[in-house]
């Protein structure tokens, strides 16, 4: 037959249970919902910035790519100076 000896953390615990719990502010639900909205918000806008800023990255390397391209259509020979830029590589 096993005895169980007392286990001081159970009765840490069932004081701490025993004891009245703290007052909780009426205006706590306000506040929470207050905050995690703005919290929302700030990742949103975050979110937007992150897109905003990855859309317009995409767009300037286009333009880049497309002025960079060299000009096939021209048969006259001459290479202006993107052309050669973009035959030495940059």
């Amino acid at each position: 037959m096993t005895t169980t000896l007392p286990n001081r953390r159970d009765d840490e615990v069932r004081r701490l249970l025993d004891t009245p719990h703290p007052a909780v502010p009426v205006d706590l639900p306000a506040r929470a919902m207050l905050r995690g909205r703005r919290t929302l918000h700030r990742r949103r806008m975050i979110r937007l910035m992150v897109w905003t800023m990855l859309l317009t990255a995409v767009v300037a390397g286009v333009v880049v790519a497309v002025l960079m391209w060299p000009d096939t259509a021209t048969s006259s020979g001459v290479s202006g100076p993107r052309d050669s830029w973009w035959a030495t590589g940059g």
